[in-house]
Parts: C-alpha cells; structure tokens; sequence
C-alpha cells in the first residue's frame, strides 16, 4: 500500500483544495442571499431564487462531495500505510487534526446556514457572513502551516502567528466595512 501513498497524497490535497473552494465561495454566496433579502420585489424573488440554485449546486456537487473525498484519502493515507501511522506518532499531526476537527464543524455549521436560507430563514448579517468566511481562511493558514513546516515550527510562535493573522483579518474587515459605508453615503 505505501507504494501508492503519493497517489493518495495527490488525491487527497486535490480534494483538500477544492474543499476549501467550496467553503469560501458557498459563505460569499450566503452573503449574496442575505443581501437579496433587502432587495424590493420583484428583484428580491429573483435573485432569491437564483441564489438558491448557486448555493445548492456549490453545496452539492463541489463542496460536500469534495469534504467526503479528501477525508477518505486522508484517513486512507494515516491508517493504511506505514507512513500514515509513523505521522499519528508526531504532536505536530494531533494539531493539524484538531484543526482538522474544527473544519468539520466549520462545515457543519455552514451546512447548518445553508439549510436555512434554503427556507428564506435569514438569521445573520452580511456583515457576519464576511467574518465567518474568514474562519475558513484561518483553519487554511494553520493546516498548511503545520504540514509544511511540521516539528520545525515553534508552537508558540506559531499560535502568536495565527493570533496575528486573525486580527490582521478582522482590522481588514473593519477597513473594508467603512470603505463600503462610505461609498453607499
């Protein structure tokens, strides 16, 4: 099985991205549906409408399919080879599927949202949309992160970083916020 273990890796990072592709573009489509909520009708209905469809075909044909493809050759790679179950030993793999972890309940909750505006059930901002697509990024940074530079990475550093990087974000989002209210004035 190992002689195939660069094939399940290049699988398994093909799907990683597309995944990722996935959560970053159905989070600004919410962001587009909430938007539309405003909107008088008949605009309202029909960009409504089309959103749903977008959501729905990003939702099930990329992104899902995507999550379901990268964790069976991640869990391929880490319980059928030897290599995967030399990586299991090393604190940095724990990390990196704590992370992990928390990109499956990123999904789950984006599942959670987009089920809801399936129902024209809108709970959140636009504005809160744009923070959330963020999380999706920071999880991003930190997985390569582990995966590139492993028992090299200084782990207090490396929380700093991260620490760093998010409120570098949310400065950002702040910025771009005031630019927008600006231009809507």
């Amino acid at each position: 099985m190992d002689q195939y273990y660069n094939y399940l890796k290049s699988l398994h990072l093909i799907f990683v991205i597309t995944w990722f592709v996935g959560l970053f573009n159905i989070v600004r489509l919410f962001v587009y549906q909430i938007e539309a909520a405003d909107k008088p009708s008949p605009e309202k209905e029909i960009l409504q409408k089309q959103f749903k469809i977008m959501t729905y075909r990003m939702w099930y044909i990329i992104t899902w399919p995507s999550a379901v493809l990268a964790s069976i050759f991640a869990f391929w790679m880490l319980l059928f080879t030897e290599l995967g179950h030399a990586w299991l030993q090393m604190p940095w793999m724990h990390i990196k599927l704590g992370f992990v972890f928390v990109l499956y309940l990123y999904h789950a909750k984006c599942h959670q949202i987009f089920k809801q505006l399936q129902n024209n059930q809108v709970n959140y901002t636009s504005n809160f949309m744009r923070l959330w697509n963020e999380g999706a990024t920071i999880i991003l940074f930190a997985v390569v992160f582990l995966v590139i530079l492993k028992n090299a990475f200084n782990w207090i550093y490396g929380v700093i970083g991260i620490i760093l990087f998010s409120v570098l974000i949310m400065l950002g989002f702040k910025f771009y916020k005031k630019i927008r209210e600006r231009n809507q004035s």
